[in-house]
């Protein structure tokens, strides 16, 4: 029998008895669903009111007076002259939150998780990480115009399962410049040597060109140095056929435009993403909740790649980049399981550990995915915490966390695998 909470895996601090304070550095968010109408108005009131009230009207007024910011507030309101919902969110940080609150099989290490944003913080600062960090890497691309956000368009149309079950040396992978590359970086040296042998890969007018772009063209493009094809190659063409008929039809051939079209905001375009291109809509139903739980991976990724080379400027200038999560995967489930900020029930972690493949969409993929992003949202406040300051949001945590798996893989130093999902979410 599963059981909900496990006794070395506590989900939030224990409740402070009647009239104490509540525990210091406390984890447990205090965010919930956005409110709305005479609710949403209380909020924004709280949230201003610091600029509003000064300390001493604040002692003087009690629960049986009429607050005048909130009476003017309600009246702009009723006149048509507030809207607080202007500015679009994505739901992802929402739905996890949700699935988080509801999760039997996976459970949060508060005490873990402030332990490793110290850590994760430190070793950030050490690195100087940032977002000049994306473009340093030597297969990224190091121009900065329209040619690149093409290049990271079909990068992240296309990232999307790489695991694989067979030894290091037989496991799918491209040789490219005398390296051997595997993983999320044999996509991105397939994309870069395909464009040195002049084929336009990632040009639309090829995608849904059926002569030109097909299974035979792409397993070339994709061509292995090992025995092992790259996995869900059918999969990887048929997302290039709708991207390609979507840009067509809605966006010029170009997705410049559809950046245009998001009007500067990250959480636009990740719902105009999700909303335009059926390969990007990353969401799927959870027992209780009406409304669909939305990962939105590669799309949050597609944005967060072009802040990250556009270093938050021209194409990359987002007034709302916070809003993006981390971005929910396998590799940084995984490191967050091995800092012990996340733990499994007995079921789940013998799937894990025998390797076995784990459907997706089903409650124990989707309470991995959401409790992923919940607790590298809980890294982030906590960091923000301590260091109001400081430059960090959850895509640089994110991209930190996947490099440092990832470089802990290469050493041999995993101490437990990550789970195996085949899906063309992540």
């Amino acid at each position: 029998m599963t059981v909900r909470i496990f006794s070395s895996f506590p989900r939030c601090f224990p409740k402070p008895s009647s009239g104490a304070a509540p525990p210091r550095g406390r984890l447990r968010s205090t965010l919930r669903p956005k409110p709305h109408g005479i609710a949403n108005l209380k909020l924004a009131l709280k949230q201003q009111k610091s600029a509003f009230v000064s300390s001493s009207q604040k002692a003087k007024m009690s629960d049986d007076e009429a607050d005048p910011e909130l009476l003017a507030l309600l009246r702009q309101h009723l006149q048509g002259k507030l809207n607080l919902d202007d500015e679009p969110e994505t739901g992802v940080l929402e739905g996890a939150e949700y699935v988080y609150d509801n999760s039997i099989d996976v459970a949060l290490d508060m005490r873990a998780t402030k332990n490793a944003a110290a850590f994760i913080y430190d070793q950030m600062q050490q690195k100087q990480y940032s977002t000049e960090t994306w473009a340093e890497h030597e297969l990224h691309p190091k121009t900065k115009d329209e040619s690149t956000v093409a290049f990271i368009f079909i990068m992240d149309l296309l990232n999307f399962s790489f695991w694989s079950l067979r030894p290091e040396g037989e496991r799918f992978a491209v040789s490219y410049r005398d390296k051997t590359w595997t993983g999320y970086w044999s996509l991105v040296a397939s994309l870069q040597r395909a464009l040195e042998e002049d084929i336009p890969i990632t040009d639309p007018h090829f995608w849904v060109d059926e002569e030109e772009c097909n299974l035979e063209s792409l397993r070339h493009v994709f061509r292995s140095c090992t025995d092992e094809e790259i996995p869900l190659l059918e999969a990887r063409l048929t997302c290039l056929r709708e991207a390609g008929q979507v840009l067509y039809e809605k966006y010029n051939c170009s997705f410049t435009n559809c950046i245009e079209a998001a009007n500067g905001s990250a959480a636009a375009l990740v719902n105009l993403l999700a909303r335009d291109f059926t390969c990007f809509r990353d969401e799927f139903q959870f027992e209780g909740r009406r409304k669909p739980i939305r990962f939105l991976k590669r799309a949050q990724i597609l944005v967060a790649d072009i802040w990250g080379c556009f270093n938050g400027e021209s194409y990359g200038a987002f007034r709302d980049i916070d809003k993006i999560t981390m971005f929910a995967d396998y590799r940084v489930p995984q490191i967050l399981a091995t800092l012990g900020c996340i733990g499994y029930s007995p079921p789940l972690q013998s799937l894990i550990s025998r390797k076995e493949t784990i459907e997706s969409g089903s409650k124990y993929e989707m309470q991995l995915r959401a409790c992923s992003i919940w607790c590298v949202e809980l890294i982030r406040r906590e960091i923000k915490r301590h260091y109001p300051e400081a430059k960090v949001n959850a895509i640089l945590i994110d991209f930190f966390l996947y490099d440092t798996m990832k470089s802990m893989e290469s050493d041999g130093k995993e101490s437990m695998p990550h789970h195996r999902t085949r899906s063309i979410w992540y």
